[in-house]
């Protein structure tokens, strides 16, 4: 997890890559939550840590009072529930736009609902459960991604006399803090005068240039970051504001230092108590790669604030950072910042390993990360066509031996699911694994199978530690927020939400004791006025017996 000292800007840059702008293309599958977790609450019967609740697989969690149990179990429901009909009715949606499947986790009992479970749907960010599952099965939940530091030259006293090489391994989460960190490490092995120039590597994925704005027109969103083998902070920069009364002002200050880019440090007040739109009164302008300036005013009433921008030119943001970052962190660099791959002749300098992928998979299922759900994806094509074929029960992490593209991340997915799953159920079909996407495709059917096949799994606890938790945490905050809800604390979910979908999917524990997979989708222009109908499946199935 992130450290402490810098947790609250990682948890705005996670939340803003997560959350969408309601722009004609609201699309709020990169995690439609806008506010942070809470905490200081608890899931009944599940120990916390950190003031937070800490889910556990459904097998693991104490089961509450049981209900005598009836001589016939009841059969499946294939209408919908009331409750769920309801809330369609009210968005003027029909039934027929809804796929529903409730079912017991274990896999022995009669499913509880079955509504157009066998339907293609577009699942939105719920598609990520089939990316964070592959990944855990294929790689393990401590897999870590390794950037090297190498170098063609020699050391003495504190100076390096040749180039830096700083060679990408995909990195989900290569932020602020862990940079410092490698750097500082840097250092402290003798390299802080480098005389020749810092060179970046990301060739270990393979990606055909793509323009950030090209899926919905807001490529200054972060949740619109596209993924690289060198991501470098979400490629995000954070512009920070503080009014200041007494001189008129606003002053600005942002994070990372990055090379070249001149900010305006201060703009004019605007006087008066209130807030309102304020990104938009400060006028700010993005069309100079090597300026953020700003025309408006800022409105005094605002107080403080922070606003994650995506940096308007992404292919030069690495270099900008890592050299602002170096700089500023005591060392000194007399040549340029350039892109590259490293010589075969290079030698190893240090090793900086990433988070382990049980936290990755958190980041990427809480808050629906999109770019590191691509970057985990990415690094699944990395892996053996052969090796995964090969794959026997218990199964074993694999190592990475090719470069990374979008195909073979399919390729891999493809053979994993048909020796998962075998042909019973449908393979999904994926474009970048991280449901921002329009092609991407899976059926109720297929997705609780897989949701019952990572309950059974070893690692089956930390795949559902992943998982936002209802009324608690995560993107799954806002259902059964109230502390009367049978659905509060009972429920590990996955949400996404694009223009015309919106879906769950997820456990949940019955009061009664039992566990169920529930499953729910709609496609539909009014899709996103509908979920309320998600949140009533959801809690009917925490009512049920």
């Amino acid at each position: 997890m992130p450290s402490q000292s810098r947790l609250p800007f990682l948890s705005l840059i996670l939340v803003c890559i997560a959350t969408a702008a309601p722009a004609q293309e609201s699309e709020l599958s990169a995690g439609e939550l806008r506010l942070k977790p809470e905490v200081g609450l608890t899931v009944p019967g599940v120990p916390a840590t950190g003031g937070q609740a800490v889910p556990v697989a459904p097998s693991q969690v104490p089961a509450g009072p049981r209900a005598t149990p009836s001589a016939a179990a009841a059969p499946a429901l294939t209408t919908l529930p009331p409750p769920v009909a309801a809330a369609l009715q009210r968005a003027q949606v029909p039934a027929s736009a809804m796929s529903a499947l409730v079912l017991p986790v274990s896999g022995s009992g009669p499913e509880r609902l079955r509504h157009r479970a066998e339907e293609v749907i577009s699942p939105a960010s719920v598609m990520k459960l089939v990316t964070t599952y592959a990944a855990m099965d294929l790689l393990g939940p401590n897999f870590t991604w390794t950037t090297r530091f190498y170098t063609d030259g020699t050391l003495d006293k504190g100076t390096l006399r040749g180039n830096l090489y700083i060679k990408g391994g995909g990195d989900p989460k290569l932020v602020l803090e862990r940079i410092q960190a490698a750097f500082q490490a840097l250092q402290d092995k003798g390299v802080v005068v480098v005389l020749g120039d810092m060179v970046l590597d990301n060739s270990a994925f393979d990606l055909p240039p793509k323009d950030p704005g090209a899926f919905d027109g807001e490529a200054l969103r972060p949740y619109n970051a596209v993924p690289d083998a060198l991501l470098v902070n979400f490629k995000s920069v954070v512009l920070k504001f503080s009014a200041d009364a007494a001189a008129g002002v606003a002053r600005v200050t942002s994070e990372p230092p990055m090379a070249g880019l001149a900010i305006d440090a201060t703009l004019p007040l605007a006087r008066g108590a209130g807030c309102g739109d304020w990104r938009a009164s400060i006028g700010a302008r993005f069309d100079d790669i090597n300026a953020i300036r700003f025309t408006g005013r800022y409105p005094q009433g605002c107080g403080d604030k922070e606003w994650p921008v995506a940096y308007q030119d992404p292919a030069s943001y690495a270099a900008r950072a890592l050299e602002g970052l170096w700089r500023s962190s005591g060392g000194a660099l007399t040549g340029k910042v350039v892109m590259g791959q490293t010589p075969a002749r290079a030698r190893l300098v240090h090793e900086a390993r990433s988070l382990p992928l049980s936290d990755i998979i958190a980041d990427v299922n809480q808050w629906s990360n999109n770019v590191m759900a691509q970057q985990v994806f990415l690094t699944l094509g990395q892996l053996a066509p052969a090796r995964v074929d090969a794959m026997t029960v218990p199964r074993g992490p694999l190592s990475l031996e090719r470069q990374g593209r979008l195909e073979r991340s399919r390729e891999i997915i493809g053979r994993w699911w048909r020796n998962t799953f075998g042909i019973r159920q449908p393979a999904p079909v994926m474009e970048n694994g991280s449901g921002l996407s329009r092609v991407e495709r899976i059926t109720a059917d297929s997705l609780a199978e897989l949701l019952r096949h990572a309950a059974r799994h070893p690692q089956g606890a930390t795949f559902v530690q992943s998982l936002s938790v209802a009324g608690i945490k995560g993107t799954a905050a806002r259902v059964g927020k109230s502390p009367d809800s049978l659905a509060h604390g009972n429920a590990w979910l996955k949400t996404g939400t694009l223009r015309d979908v919106t879906g769950i999917a997820g456990y949940v524990n019955a009061a009664s004791g039992a566990r169920y997979v529930v499953v729910g989708f709609i496609n539909h222009p009014n899709a996103v006025a509908a979920r309320p109908a998600l949140d009533a499946l959801v809690e009917w199935t925490a009512g049920q017996d």
